[in-house]
């Protein structure tokens, strides 16, 4: 277990100053959030309606829209690293260490979830700039943020096994923009999903980005920005309309947990599969 762990935080510190080695990965990849948050905020926050107080609105009800997909696009790079390194034949060169085959997978996703813990952090100090706040309770909004996380970390195993899997890193981007758009835009990110025709408002009550960004929307007291006065039982109810946006906070851990439980082992056996060859 400690030969395990100190493998996995080597490979994890090699990711760490591949990224001081390209800078400009760590600039965009903190400039990218802040421009969502701005461009969202905005130019979808002018749709809202006008008026201050209905635009500064909406920028607090899209921001756990914002979060949640910033960090499921994040998940994306564990899969295009993975895919790039077997490209250009760096996992060969681990085949040939003596290190645990999973240290390898787990020194990635742990990486990534460092990225997130930064982008997080950068999108909150910048939704703080225009307006927003967290109006819920120190640990609700903690438990928002480790959910997130957590969910993260899941669809990170998900990518590595679609990286190892893929023959080059462009695959494993063209494959996640075509699926990641459509569920991130059919659920409540960015508009409220009891509105949607009814087919896509199903899709969008059982689906898990959404049910992240109730819980994460939730526990930041964000869940009445838009309700223009209504009472706040009507907003519940009208929010919750499946099981899944009723008990947020459980279903979304409980896809995180599956994610890992499926992909884990899933991943380990394509990467020992790939060093075999």
């Amino acid at each position: 277990m400690t030969a395990f762990l100190n493998d996995s935080l080597t490979i994890a510190k090699r990711n760490l100053l591949k990224i001081k080695r390209v800078p400009d990965l760590i600039v965009f990849t903190t400039l990218q959030p802040i421009m969502f948050v701005l461009l969202f905020g905005y130019v979808f926050g002018s749709l809202a309606g006008s008026g201050a107080a209905v635009q500064g609105g909406y920028r607090e009800f899209m921001m756990a829209g914002i979060f949640t997909q910033t960090i499921i696009f994040g998940a994306t790079i564990t899969g295009f690293m993975m895919a790039e390194d077997m490209q250009k034949g760096v996992i060969d060169r681990f085949r040939t260490l003596p290190m645990h085959p999973s240290a390898v997978l787990f020194g990635r996703t742990f990486v990534d979830v460092l990225n997130n813990v930064l982008v997080l952090i950068v999108m909150s100090l910048t939704g703080l700039l225009i307006g927003w706040r967290i109006r819920g309770s120190f640990l609700d909004a903690a438990v928002a943020y480790l959910l997130m996380l957590l969910f993260a970390f899941g669809l990170s195993w998900l990518f590595a096994f679609i990286g190892l899997k893929v023959r080059s890193p462009e695959v494993v981007n063209n494959a996640s923009f075509m699926v990641i758009f459509p569920v991130t835009f059919i659920a409540n990110t960015f508009v409220p999903s009891e509105n949607m025709p009814s087919a896509l408002k199903a899709f969008a009550g059982w689906n898990p980005v959404s049910t992240i960004t109730q819980a994460a929307r939730e526990g930041f007291g964000n869940l009445y920005a838009l309700s223009g006065g209504q009472d706040p039982a009507a907003v519940e109810k009208a929010t919750r309309y499946t099981w899944a946006l009723e008990h947020p906070v459980l279903y979304s851990a409980i896809w995180a947990l599956v994610l890992l439980a499926i992909f884990i082992p899933l991943s380990t056996r394509a990467y020992k599969k790939a060093v075999a060859k």
